[in-house]
């Protein structure tokens, strides 16, 4: 097996799902919110919108990303760990995927504690 410091962000959330199956169908349900939210109030977000390394349009290209392929793929990236970790995690999408993985943990009490220190663990060095 490879070390923690050597995953990438597809190996780390290949990892993550292999780990807690039952915890991904709500972190899907919960982006696809993230999703409709940001894009329901555009913009205020997009007036507040301070992040120096990219634009608000980027941010949202990358939301549009993730909806497009929760909508492809639907309850197939609960059942597959890979179809999962490629299809959100990969490239720039996986900007935004770790962000929903933060709020998702850390903004409400998430009830399995392992599974938060499994994302901490993972996606926050």
């Amino acid at each position: 097996m490879k070390t923690l410091n050597s995953f990438t962000n597809v190996d780390k959330a290949k990892l993550l799902h292999e780990l807690f199956p039952d915890e991904i169908p709500a972190f899907i349900e919960f982006t696809k919110g993230m999703c409709a939210t940001i894009k329901e109030h555009e913009q205020a977000h997009r007036d507040k919108w301070e992040n120096g390394l990219f634009g608000f349009d980027f941010w949202l290209s990358l939301i549009n990303d993730a909806e497009r392929k929760i909508k492809q793929y639907g309850t197939k990236l609960e059942k597959s760990s890979k179809l999962f970790s490629d299809q959100l995690f990969d490239g720039y999408l996986a900007i935004y995927s770790h962000h929903c993985l933060t709020v998702y943990t850390t903004v409400r009490q998430h009830p399995n504690r392992k599974f938060v220190v499994a994302v901490d663990l993972l996606f926050n060095p």
